[in-house]
């Protein structure tokens, strides 16, 4: 049953306050399942929603995992309903809004442990396989970050050309490629390893460079630059 489900009130408003005098006096108190009872609660005022809270993150492996799953899935669970959804969501876009503003407020390069908590909180736990092209100015300032391709959980292919074409398009001097594991291992494949040194090849020819080519899983990332296969 969904959001409008069960008029039942616990002891609804004395645990809230509660809940809400830690939050604001200090959130780093409050456990995963409290911050997500609290906001559930929210969305649907007149249930307990600390259940619910215990449920989805046994469901999606912890808060990461549940912020960042697709909305379709966390709908599956029982007991959530469009505005919990939402409520969950848009917990999610707010803190990737100020982790990407971090990310665009200086080069990229002398940045890049925020460009990688972002690509992480929205890359990492995703159940398709995502490729996204950070393209740069020549400043190394962030200009526009698209999702390039969404593939099947087991590949998403990614043609040098169109990279590249794209590149030109917005006048990018750089690129870097970001993509997911479902599987959580961010290890890089041979296939990803090849196509990352065609689009390095293919750059070089139109002053295009690539920085680097970032895996990202559960288990964390990879930057193919770092381990010398591009």
């Amino acid at each position: 049953m969904g959001d409008g489900g069960s008029d039942a009130i616990t002891d609804g408003t004395g645990h809230r306050a509660r809940l809400r005098a830690r939050l604001l006096a200090d959130h780093e108190a409050l456990l995963d399942h409290e911050l997500i009872e609290y906001l559930l609660a929210l969305a649907i005022p007149r249930r307990d929603t600390k259940p619910l809270a215990k449920a989805l993150l046994h469901e999606f492996g912890g808060i990461a995992g549940l912020l960042t799953a697709d909305a379709e899935a966390i709908a599956r669970v029982p007991g959530m309903g469009e505005t919990s959804v939402a409520a969950l969501k848009i917990a999610h876009a707010a803190a990737l809004r100020l982790l990407k503003g971090e990310v665009a407020a200086r080069p990229i390069l002398s940045n890049w442990q925020a460009l990688l908590d972002y690509l992480r909180a929205d890359m990492a736990h995703h159940a398709i396989e995502r490729v996204r092209v950070l393209h740069l100015n020549s400043r190394n300032m962030l200009i526009r970050d698209e999702l390039m391709q969404e593939g099947s959980v087991d590949e998403a292919p990614v043609y040098v050309r169109e990279v590249i074409r794209r590149a030109i398009d917005l006048g990018s001097t750089a690129i870097i490629l970001v993509h997911n594991h479902p599987s959580g291992d961010p290890s890089p494949s041979r296939a990803d390893i090849d196509l990352t040194r065609n689009i390095v090849e293919a750059g070089k020819r139109l002053g295009i460079a690539v920085h680097d080519h970032i895996v990202i899983g559960s288990g964390g990332h990879v930057s193919l630059r770092a381990q010398g296969l591009m």
